[in-house]
């Protein structure tokens, strides 16, 4: 019996008869030869049905195969290297061919289709090549991320989805009835962080979150994952260290292992090939001032004023963008002011007005990829900036403690899984960096 193998490993069995299971990404007639495109999930491959070398009854159901159409077929392997696919460079000779089922007039086809169109098909349209080749590389980003945290010491602990009080922004919360009780879905998996970081020294927990923020940018969801790593006794500093270590490896693992989806996607990868420790760090103070040095020498009035920016105002799109070009590779930005940043950052030392935060902006527009800073550790600093905040302390009595018992200084970011995604494949949108995405008018399907 020929073994079933995968269209990834056909160059494993050059010369050797096998079987192929999958869909038919489509088919090319030409009289007593069918050329049929087959995707499994691994890849995609040409499969010749010749109508000599079958029996009538199946080389007339190939000739009939209609795209997406479900199949196996069993043949020989041979090294062509103009056959199509991905990888490609090898065809299967079809001998036998089984039909599981005859897909009916499948409603993407090659022609242009609007975005609205193809998102409400989203179930369908994640079969397309593209889709393809964003997803597995979604994959490989997660994969490296995690990969990359546990050799390097640090523990997954799991965050809740359901809370008790923000982690961020009180007015981007999802609120929902939890037994006659207020809750809120998470924004943040990082509160709890610190609680797991005093138990294991250095953590990460991974997972959605969610903000209900009005907003319909190419950069926002509202459902989003994020991986939020956690250090004790880190500082600012140490934190920029690893953080560049870790994106670099995600940049350069992807690179390894994603040439043939890269392609697809028509990623210049010359940029992403740049992105190597060390990245540039420049103060918040510094950022303004650069910014409005470029206001200043920019005629058009429309930039002029998208460019401009007052000291305490955070960072638009336009600000990001341009701050990111300045460099050839990702940029951290440190010590924002405390006014547009969350309670528990640590202040700047003789500078209250300035917490020890960071982002890190990538390049080519994609804007911020994480986001962190030093935490408060001490305790009266921590209750006297959650009240200023309005927030109420008897939901974070439980945070407190963790500054009543063994408080140490620490540091934490997040990573946002959907912006890396788009940022390292190159894509215009977010929409297309998540299998089903949530957005401000759109929950289907």
């Amino acid at each position: 019996m020929a073994p079933i193998i995968a269209v990834r490993d056909m160059s494993r069995y050059e010369g050797q008869e096998v079987t192929l299971r999958g869909w038919v990404y489509n088919r090319t007639d030409k009289g007593k030869l069918q050329f049929i495109q087959l995707r499994d999930g691994s890849g995609t491959a040409q499969c010749v049905a010749f109508k000599k070398e079958m029996a009538e009854a199946e080389f007339e159901i190939a000739g009939k195969l209609t795209q997406e159409s479900s199949i196996i077929v069993t043949g020989t392997i041979r090294k062509d290297d103009r056959a199509p696919g991905i990888p490609g460079g090898y065809e299967l000779g079809i001998k036998q061919l089984q039909l599981v089922q005859m897909a009916g007039e499948y409603p993407i086809t090659p022609k242009e289709h609007g975005v609205e169109f193809l998102m409400d098909n989203r179930h369908l349209w994640v079969r397309s090549s593209r889709q393809w080749a964003i997803l597995r590389i979604r994959a490989t980003i997660v994969r490296a991320m995690r990969n990359w945290l546990d050799d390097q010491g640090y523990l997954l602990v799991d965050t809740p989805i359901i809370t008790p009080s923000a982690g961020e922004d009180t007015t981007s919360l999802f609120e929902l009835e939890y037994f006659g009780e207020k809750a809120f879905l998470a924004q943040t998996g990082q509160l709890y962080n610190e609680a797991n970081m005093a138990a294991f020294g250095k953590v990460y927990c991974f997972g959605p979150t969610f903000r209900a923020e009005k907003s319909k940018t190419r950069r926002h969801l509202m459902e989003f994952w994020m991986l939020e790593p956690e250090m004790a006794f880190f500082s600012l500093e140490d934190m920029m260290e690893m953080e560049e270590q870790f994106v670099s490896h995600i940049i350069q693992t992807v690179l390894e292992r994603h040439q043939e989806e890269l392609k697809i996607l028509e990623r210049d990868t010359s940029k992403l090939e740049k992105a190597l420790p060390p990245y540039a760090r420049i103060s918040y103070d510094e950022a303004v001032e650069r910014l409005n040095k470029l206001a200043d020498q920019t005629e058009d009035p429309e930039q002029k004023a998208l460019l401009r920016i007052d000291w305490g105002t955070d960072f638009g799109s336009p600000h990001e963008t341009a701050i990111a070009e300045m460099f050839d590779r990702p940029v951290f930005v440190y010590h924002f002011p405390s006014v547009f940043k969350a309670f528990y950052m640590q202040p700047v030392e003789g500078r209250p007005e300035v917490c020890r935060s960071v982002d890190l902006l990538a390049p080519e527009g994609y804007g911020e990829v994480t986001g962190g800073s030093e935490r408060i550790y001490d305790l009266a600093l921590i209750e006297e900036r959650a009240r200023k905040m309005g927030l109420g302390l008897e939901a974070y009595a439980w945070y407190l403690d963790l500054r009543r018992y063994g408080s140490v200084p620490h540091a934490g970011f997040g990573i946002g899984l959907e912006r890396t995604v788009a940022w390292i494949c190159g894509l215009p949108h977010i929409r297309e960096t998540i299998p089903y995405a949530r957005m401000l008018n759109r929950k289907y399907p």
